[in-house]
């Protein structure tokens, strides 16, 4: 039987590895991310400047495709990352966010669509503020709130082919926005439990405090 201090020695090289994968940035998972980053300015200005409605259908789709592509690489390579953690959600907000104001500003979907999901931005933003200054990181994405980003991204490209006001706009419009309205209704509630998490990660703080 091995003595107490092999067993310590032979576990520091596990940890020291896992660690270090933790800290990488140049991972496959984590360069599609960033190309998704990439993607938000290229869509606003296809969209919004070269009026390019095509290319803009095309990008968005691709980024409701590739939404769950950078966290399925990640744990099938093993390159699960802090910064991925970070990345992908973060990629996620800034596509639905962009998409929005684009489309409230040509009319695509009314403000108040737009204000709701705003509105469920805002309350997890506060979350995050309170949870920073009590020493906490941002939550575990859930995966309601997964499951209502990639609903709403492939919602977008959806709408955005009903604006164009050919044949297929009729059950563009249908099928867009049946899938609009549900992936609202599961963005709140995703918001919802991280605010129910939020406020139970404080509780237990202030009980062990108290203890």
């Amino acid at each position: 039987m091995p003595y107490p201090s092999a067993q310590r020695e032979s576990a520091r090289p596990a940890q020291t590895v896992a660690t270090s994968t933790r800290d990488r940035i140049w991972t496959i998972p984590n360069l599609i991310s960033f190309a998704r980053l990439l993607g938000v300015p290229l869509f606003l200005y296809l969209y919004l400047v070269a009026r390019a409605d095509v290319a803009a259908i095309v990008l968005l789709a691709l980024a409701g495709a590739t939404d769950w592509v950078d966290g399925y690489l990640a744990r099938r390579l093993r390159q699960v990352s802090r910064l991925g953690e970070v990345l992908d959600p973060t990629a996620d907000r800034l596509y639905i966010l962009a998409t929005l104001v684009a489309f409230t500003i040509h009319e695509v979907v009314p403000w108040p669509f737009t204000a709701a999901l705003v509105a469920r931005e805002v309350m997890l933003g506060v979350c995050l503020v309170v949870l920073r200054r009590h020493g906490y990181g941002p939550l575990p994405v859930h995966y309601v709130g997964k499951t209502a980003t990639f609903i709403l991204l492939f919602a977008f490209p959806v709408l955005l082919l009903a604006a164009q006001g050919n044949a297929a706009s009729a059950a563009a419009s249908a099928i867009g926005w049946g899938l609009a309205w549900w992936g609202l209704g599961l963005y709140w509630v995703a918001g919802v439990l991280y605010v129910a998490q939020t406020a139970q990660l404080l509780r237990r703080r202030d009980q062990a405090g108290a203890a």
